[in-house]
């Protein structure tokens, strides 16, 4: 699959400073593992539809997890952030709403008065 999605060298040595450090036994690629977390996550996909180029599911999913509930991702966002510059926040919503055409009568009796 040519469109898989990697880190690059620079992108890592910007993310390994938020890396937590590995007790016991040492990790697995974390090359592989965030570019498959990056990849999934981009293209919405399910964490069992991930290419095998990127190891098993399970693998990406609990290190997607752990670091998630430890905040690690967080202040990665945050640390890079910081480092841009940037003295505003800029907020992008990317939301699509769609109501059904009944949802405007929703509370209204006949009449028109709201219930």
């Amino acid at each position: 699959m040519s469109d898989l999605f990697w880190l690059s060298d620079a992108q890592m040595a910007r993310l390994e400073p938020f890396f937590p450090k590995s007790h016991g036994k040492p990790r697995v690629d974390d090359r592989r593992v965030l570019s498959g977390i990056i990849f999934i996550n981009r293209n919405g996909l399910r964490w069992r539809d991930a290419p095998k180029e990127y190891g098993p599911h399970k693998t990406l999913y609990n290190r997607w997890k752990r670091w998630s509930d430890k905040g690690i991702f967080a202040r990665m966002m945050a640390g890079l952030a910081a480092d841009h510059g940037e003295q505003k926040t800029v907020m992008i919503d990317a939301t699509y709403l769609k109501a059904h055409r009944t949802a405007t009568s929703m509370g209204v009796k006949k009449g028109g008065v709201a219930a």
